[in-house]
């Protein structure tokens, strides 16, 4: 075989593979920015929805996503789903935040303790994000701090607590005494595999209108010290803080299952989680629609 002509299809290979990808990075990109500009176009034109900004995964190189159950559950509700891409810039975070009405803070990596609540990492610590946890903490503050509706699952429900002055057990099995549930299911995402006991009158029991309910469960951190001005409204039989909210207040709230599983799913149980958010998205919007 001719070497020149081998490696002249080595070099056409090569170049056809490059095309390919950056195409397909291409339709991502477009398909991103295209669903960002039809939400934010309803919102510019007085929209009867909501726009709900959902935070993303991140990782180096990758691209910004988040669940198709979350998306799934903010339709399911009412609302325009909105991806928030990880950012280390402030104005960009700023501009995003006066573009949506509520915000849902996603599950994700274990949190950074040394950085986040001077704790040493323990042996069982898993993956962290040193960039994610920065940009969720600056947006749980300044979407807080605006007034916005938010909502923390899972990790964004630790994160809550955290952005606030709380601090985490970092591994359940080997810092939380007591403990006697399995926290980190096998069965499917959208089958319960343990209880909750809720706190009646809390927006949760109000959202749902039950005082106990079988929940999923993927996680080994969870909530140990609470957060000033936060109050626990659901714990599991065993202990573990299953659900927060922001005392005084009805749209900032957080819950360490994964209702959106559910909801996706088709099933109604959580449904009241994601509907209240997006009712108080669209009292939000309509009280700066007015300023």
């Amino acid at each position: 075989m001719d070497a020149s002509w081998s490696a002249g299809r080595i070099r056409r290979t090569c170049t056809y593979a490059l095309i390919v990808k950056i195409i397909n990075t291409m339709k991502k990109i477009v398909l991103f920015f295209l669903i960002s500009f039809v939400a934010l176009s309803l919102f510019a034109q007085g929209g009867k929805k909501p726009v709900i900004g959902i935070s993303s995964t991140w990782g180096e190189g990758s691209s910004a996503q988040a669940p198709i159950t979350y998306v799934n559950s903010v339709i399911r509700a009412g609302g325009v789903p909105v991806v928030l891409p990880v950012t280390e810039d402030p104005e960009l975070l700023t501009a995003m935040l006066e573009r949506v009405d509520a915000v849902i803070m996603t599950g994700g990596e274990d949190i950074d303790p040394l950085k986040w609540f001077g704790e040493e990492p323990h042996p069982a610590l898993g993956e962290v994000a040193p960039k994610r946890d920065a940009f969720d903490i600056a947006l749980i503050r300044m979407a807080v701090g605006k007034g916005l509706p938010l909502l923390g699952i899972c990790r964004g429900h630790q994160l809550l607590n955290v952005a606030f002055g709380g601090s985490l057990y970092q591994d359940i099995p080997s810092q939380m005494k007591g403990y006697f549930v399995k926290h980190s299911q096998k069965a499917p995402g959208w089958y319960g595999t343990h209880s909750i006991i809720i706190d009646k009158g809390s927006l949760l029991n109000k959202q749902i209108g039950l005082d106990s309910v079988a929940v999923n469960t993927f996680h080994h951190q969870a909530v140990k010290d609470v957060a000033p001005g936060f109050r626990v409204t659901a714990r599991s039989k065993d202990g573990v803080v299953e659900a927060m909210e922001k005392i005084g207040s009805t749209k900032v709230y957080g819950v360490q299952f994964h209702p959106e599983v559910f909801t996706s799913n088709g099933y109604d149980t959580f449904l009241g989680i994601f509907r209240s958010l997006v009712n108080e998205a669209s009292i939000y919007g309509a009280s700066r629609k007015k300023e």
